[in-house]
């Protein structure tokens, strides 16, 4: 059976080959990478079932590092790791402004009841041109209610991509893990692509992978709080174990945390209150960008290992006298 991949024919002879038979067939590994056939994206817990046919064109693709160390998700590439929220900022003029310096080639934006006596819509400040929009359903404190918002919110923006929140706790703004599955799974079964918005717990984050979400989004600590990350072994545990891309959410406060989180593993950081309240927010969303920039150059480096004792820099033999 010929089929092509990435653009190059090749010959199965393997009856009924699957994904999951390809790949291993040509030794290629399991995570970090997105499998496409014919235009549409195969998800991870598929491609033991999904058979190949005559005449399929396949793609496989995955990040690489250097110059063009690229974020995959759902199959659309982003070149910059760097995720920014739309709120808070005194005027949209600033916003702009902090958008265009941080890089970021993705924005959230919220969905609320339209002002009759004639606001204007985020969407007419922003050059929808420049970023792949990320409603999302802030606000919503039950599936169904995240869900009816979702669906007010491809009809508003004509995107079927999706931050999924759903809170549990008013207080801490704490998601609801179980609804959040509930609607991730609805969602995705409606051709949703969902980001959601988690706790930092490491089978929450599994739960959400298998059921269909795009990336898993732990917090770091509560929303707009700038707590950073009091937990800094959870993102860790998660970026570990999960094949998805894994984006910190909520709670980084200075440019060092968005670095950390990138240093522990995770494919990408999301940013609203520390740029947009920050004294001077183009220069911190600069610094956030630096920042994530670092973090992920220290991942792909590897650091040093770890000795409990202390080990000379410099030769030991020869030291005169």
């Amino acid at each position: 059976m010929n089929v092509t991949v990435n653009r190059e024919p090749m010959e199965v002879e393997e009856k009924d080959p699957t994904v999951r038979s390809l790949l291993s067939d040509k030794n290629l590994p399991d995570k970090s990478i997105v499998v496409a056939i014919n235009g549409e994206v195969v998800r991870r817990e598929a491609w033991d079932d999904h058979k190949l046919h005559a005449d399929d064109e396949i793609e496989i693709v995955h990040a690489v590092a250097g110059g063009s160390d690229e974020l995959i998700i759902a199959g659309e590439v982003f070149s910059s790791r760097l995720f920014l929220g739309t709120g808070k900022y005194d005027d949209s003029e600033t916003m702009n402004d902090a958008l265009e310096a941080s890089g970021t080639e993705m924005v959230t934006v919220a969905i609320r009841y339209m002002d009759l006596d004639g606001g204007r819509s985020v969407l007419h400040e922003l050059d929808l041109s420049k970023y792949r929009l990320l409603p999302n359903t802030a606000g919503a404190y039950t599936a169904e209610r995240a869900i009816r918002m979702a669906n007010l919110a491809r009809e508003a923006t004509g995107t079927n991509w999706l931050k999924l929140e759903v809170i549990g706790d008013e207080s801490t703004l704490w998601p609801d893990t179980a609804a959040t599955i509930e609607a991730t799974k609805r969602l995705t079964d409606d051709g949703f692509i969902v980001l959601p918005y988690t706790s930092p717990d490491l089978v929450a984050a599994l739960r959400l992978e298998e059921a269909g979400a795009a990336t898993v989004m732990p917090l770091a600590s509560p929303i707009g709080s700038g707590q950073g990350m009091p937990d800094w072994s959870a993102v860790h545990r998660i970026a570990e174990r999960i094949s998805v891309p894994v984006v910190v959410d909520a709670g980084i406060g200075v440019p060092s945390e968005a670095s950390l989180s990138m240093e522990l593993g995770a494919d990408a950081v999301l940013v609203n209150t520390a740029i947009a309240k920050a004294d001077d927010p183009i220069r911190m969303s600069r610094a956030m960008k630096l920042g994530v920039e670092a973090g992920r150059l220290s991942r792909l480096a590897g650091r040093m290992p770890v000795s409990a004792a202390a080990i000379p820099s410099s030769p030991t033999k020869g030291v005169p006298a």
